[in-house]
């Protein structure tokens, strides 16, 4: 057995050791890297620049590509290095600080999420109240509180992995420093940092997720009174793309951060990684930008 003190450095095994399949996963992952970033900057500068979209939807729309730009620069850099270079190793302080990012805006990016949802149901249950309601300040709150969530899911789970054991030699079986498999390729026993885990990504999770859940509901009930056909489906049309974003990153992240060690595949890990931490988004800016009329009138005016 190797030497259980604690490792200065790890090895990434990425998604393949093959160079020819490398060279293509290279290329694609900066294709969509390139995507994520040309895509939510310009969404960030379209609703900065543009008056017509000062208002809370895009703000919280503002911040969403923002977490967004930050969750896949975590992670995709390092894994573009990874895919040109022979020794895919990467130190103790930047695995751990790249893990406490990717906590950071995924919970950011949750809870975020939420409060986009609470928007949309104040626009569509009540909106002779919307503006009185979503007012400049409260939006403030909403977002620096999305945030405040994300950093306080991360120095959770971040602190306990300060004291894990890994060997002289850690090879860990994923692309990044992910939490999950950084614990599974521990030396020693992880049963506290498992707890932790689950139990902040149950929480966390489940709040946000019902608060999203409950605004939905509402949405869905009032829309559904609306007599005239095109009423509904206008009403319809604000809500479907922050719709398909939170099945999109609910399905994938809760099921890779709740599941047992026992019943996980790699390949399927990987997958759903590569899913919510990178596709996702990268999707985020193409879904809102061709499913949303006033940011294609606003980009069509840029």
């Amino acid at each position: 057995m190797a030497n259980q003190t604690s490792a200065s450095e790890f090895v990434l095994s990425g998604l393949t050791s093959d160079p020819h399949l490398q060279s293509l996963l290279f290329f694609v992952f900066s294709v969509i890297y390139f995507i994520t970033l040309f895509g939510n900057m310009l969404i960030m500068i379209v609703i900065s620049t543009d008056s017509h979209l000062h208002c809370p939807m895009y703000f919280f729309l503002f911040h969403l590509a923002f977490i967004d730009i930050c969750y896949a620069t975590t992670t995709v850099p390092k894994m573009l290095v990874n895919f040109l270079v022979k020794q895919k190793s990467i130190g103790f302080g930047a695995c751990i600080t790249q893990m406490s990012l990717i906590l950071l805006s995924a919970g950011s990016e949750i809870f975020m999420l939420s409060a986009m949802a609470y928007d949309r149901f104040v626009a569509v249950c009540n909106p002779l109240h919307y503006q009185e309601a979503m007012n400049k300040l409260f939006c403030n709150q909403l977002v620096g509180s999305a945030w405040a969530m994300g950093f306080l899911h991360s120095i959770i789970n971040t602190l306990p992995m300060l004291n894990v054991q890994f060997c002289n030699y850690t090879e860990i079986k994923h692309f990044s420093c992910e939490l999950p498999p950084l614990l599974s390729a521990a030396c020693c026993r992880t049963t506290l940092n498992k707890v932790v885990l689950l139990s902040s990504a149950v929480i966390f999770g489940s709040s946000s997720f019902l608060l999203t859940l409950t605004s939905y509901i509402y949405i869905i009930s009032t829309v559904l009174k609306i007599q005239s056909s095109k009423g509904r489906q206008k009403a319809f049309s604000t809500c479907s793309s922050h719709l398909i974003i939170v099945v999109l990153l609910y399905t994938t992240a809760l099921f890779q951060y709740t599941k047992s060690s026992s019943s996980s595949s790699l390949i399927l890990d990987q997958l759903f990684s590569i899913q919510y931490s990178i596709l996702t988004p990268m999707l985020n800016p193409i879904i809102y930008s061709l499913k949303n009329n006033d940011m294609k009138t606003a980009l069509g005016r840029m």
